[in-house]
Parts: C-alpha cells; sequence; structure tokens
C-alpha cells in the first residue's frame, strides 16, 4: 500500500471510530424516521439529531460550487421545481438526494459531545455516503415505506399540500412528488441491498409501537 492510501486509510478508521456512537436512521419521506428516533431517544437516552433541521444552515454554509444542484434548485421558482419537471428529473436532480452537503452532517456530527450516544435520522443520509462511517451494521437502518403507507401518512399529517399548495397545479405537483419518493425509496432499496445494510420496509397495519421495536432490535439497542 502507497504512503497516500495507507494515510487516506487510517483516517477513514479514526473517523469510523470518532462515530461509532452514532446510531443511522435514513429512508424514505413519510415512513417514520422522526418518530422512532424520538422514542429511541426517549427510551435510550441518546441525542437526536435530525438532518431535515440543519438543511437552512446548510444551505447557507455552502458555496454554489460545493453543491451546484442545490444553486440551481434555489433559483427556481416553486412550478419549475413541483410542477413543471418530470418526477425523474426532480429525483435526478435533488441536491440532497445527490448527497450535497453530507460532509457538514458528518462535521456537525463530530462537533457533539461523543459520551452520548446520537440517533442521526433523516432521508439525506444515504446508503452509499453512510456505509463507510459505520463501524458495524447494527450502527445503522433505513425505513422503506410502501407508496400506500407514504401516501397516507402525509394525509394523516395534513401536509400533503404544503409544498403543492403553493405552485399553480397542486394536483399535478403532489402527483409528481409522490412518484419521485417512491423512486427514491426504491432507489434506497436497491443501495442497502447491494450495500448489505439493513432495512425495514414500512406499510400498514405496522404501528409506531412495532416500528420502534423492529427498528431497536435492528440497532442493537
Amino acid at each position: 500500500m502507497r504512503t497516500g492510501e495507507h494515510r487516506g486509510a487510517a483516517d477513514a478508521a479514526l473517523l469510523r471510530d470518532r462515530l461509532r456512537h452514532v446510531r443511522w436512521i435514513g429512508g424514505g419521506s413519510g415512513g417514520g424516521k422522526s418518530t422512532v428516533a424520538r422514542r429511541l431517544a426517549e427510551r435510550h437516552g441518546l441525542t437526536v439529531y435530525a438532518t431535515d433541521d440543519v438543511m437552512p444552515d446548510h444551505a447557507r454554509r455552502s458555496t454554489p460550487e460545493e453543491a451546484p444542484e442545490l444553486a440551481r434548485f434555489m433559483a427556481m421558482d416553486m412550478d419549475e421545481r413541483w410542477a413543471h419537471r418530470s418526477p425523474r428529473t426532480m429525483l435526478d436532480t435533488f441536491h440532497w438526494y445527490r448527497g450535497e452537503c453530507f460532509g457538514l452532517i458528518v462535521e456537525d456530527l463530530l462537533r457533539l459531545p461523543a459520551g452520548r450516544g446520537v440517533v442521526a435520522e433523516g432521508f439525506r443520509l444515504l446508503p452509499h455516503l453512510v456505509a463507510p462511517l459505520l463501524s458495524g451494521p447494527e450502527q445503522a437502518v433505513w425505513l422503506l415505506p410502501t407508496p400506500r403507507f407514504r401516501e397516507a401518512a402525509f394525509e394523516s399529517r395534513g401536509t400533503a399540500w404544503d409544498i403543492p399548495g403553493r405552485t399553480s397545479d397542486p394536483a399535478r405537483a403532489s402527483r409528481n412528488l409522490l412518484e419521485r419518493d417512491g423512486m427514491f425509496t426504491d432507489r434506497l432499496a436497491a443501495g442497502t441491498g447491494r450495500l448489505g445494510l439493513r432495512s425495514i420496509e414500512v406499510d400498514a397495519p405496522l404501528s409506531e409501537d412495532g416500528l420502534t421495536g423492529r427498528v431497536a432490535r435492528a440497532l442493537g439497542l
């Protein structure tokens, strides 16, 4: 092994060791990640790191050179983002789905006190980006909601029209979002399968208690 390769392997091993106290819950939208993370934190004395909450901060901390798709997205109006593009284009160009600013997630986690366990959750935790940070498979799990479950979850929260309602064609934007999110969940399923990572399909009649228990077992809690 050459010197540079040796140093890179040593740095990766050090990073995995520094993040050994972190449990990761990724997955598709509407799969229950936030609810499960909060419940596990309460039961096991963990700190929750919600990647959704830090998206505005990460957008401010990045540059167009570091996050070009984010910059293009921010320049669009709501119709351009959600109504005028195909779900496939929305999937392939969405900045968070491309892993932009993932390094800032790692930076944030490294700043948290290492003496207390952390559960990081959010759709931004892409399998191929998280996998190199794991010391073992029990550190991470991805929740994969079925289309039926995802749509029901959004309706029950009253958030199904939050984004579409700000476009000129809410029905089309809603269809686009649901189709895009379904394709994203399929991509996560393929990624976790390819990398040998743990995943849980989320569908009715699985309850919040039942899902929390399955995630706890997957994470070795």
